[in-house]
């Protein structure tokens, strides 16, 4: 099963969280169409900021919502102008008071999100595939995560049928719960129609009991490889 679930709905409850955090009741179709809205808006309007989530929690009155972005300077704007301009925004569109959070995710070569975007921005403006595909590879592996893997499908340097391509380094086992394997898909439109671009990035695995809330600082750190440190815990028991 692990080429065929997504490894993030995969583990939502064991070491990942969710990032819709309320509790619908009879609104539930509403606030669920609302949270679609908002994420789809944000996904169009903060294009160039390098977005990785977008974490939406709710009280009776309040939407919170945290942004998580590589480059939090072009969200807040000259003096904060940039955010204020949002919020009276999201509130135009949603009609309930708007709370912005914004967080900086320090190592963006570790975010499958970021990385798959990249990829595909770049075979839009007709870089060689391989190229951007190994220098991506390369990045995350250098900034000390334990194994990444990317496939690109479709018509690859405009052949006539479209084919599969993957691209493999380190270890990301999709089977084990407790390894933190961040993925994403994500289109690129080329003048000979769409590319898929999958990423999967292993990021070393979590033995300690994690709190499922919202968790900006997952790192390499909160996990760590190797099976002695696994088994001695055991014992221990």
């Amino acid at each position: 099963m692990g080429q065929k679930v997504n490894p993030i709905s995969n583990r939502l409850g064991i070491i990942r969280g969710w990032d819709s955090n309320w509790y619908g009741g009879n609104d539930y179709r509403d606030n669920l169409y609302e949270d679609s809205k908002i994420r789809k808006y944000l996904t169009a309007r903060l294009s160039r900021a390098s977005v990785s989530r977008v974490v939406i929690e709710r009280t009776l009155k309040l939407v919170t919502i945290t942004i998580c972005t590589a480059r939090p300077g072009i969200i807040i704007g000259k003096g904060g102008s940039e955010v204020d301009k949002l919020k009276e925004e999201l509130k135009s569109l949603t009609s309930k008071d708007i709370q912005i959070n914004i967080f900086e995710v320090r190592r963006p070569e570790l975010d499958a999100v970021i990385v798959a975007n990249n990829i595909a921005r770049q075979l839009e403006g007709k870089i060689a595939y391989r190229r951007a595909v190994k220098m991506a590879i390369a990045n995350t592996m250098r900034m000390g995560a334990e194994g990444i893997k990317i496939q690109i499908s479709g018509r690859l340097n405009g052949a006539e049928m479209a084919r599969s391509e993957m691209f493999k380094e380190g270890r990301t086992p999709l089977h084990t719960f407790r390894a933190d394997i961040d993925y994403c898909h994500a289109e690129a439109l080329t003048k000979v129609g769409l590319l898929g671009v999958k990423v999967w990035i292993c990021r070393g695995e979590v033995f300690e009991k994690r709190d499922l809330a919202p968790n900006f600082t997952q790192t390499k750190e909160s996990g760590r490889r190797g099976g002695k440190n696994f088994r001695r815990k055991k014992n221990n028991r």
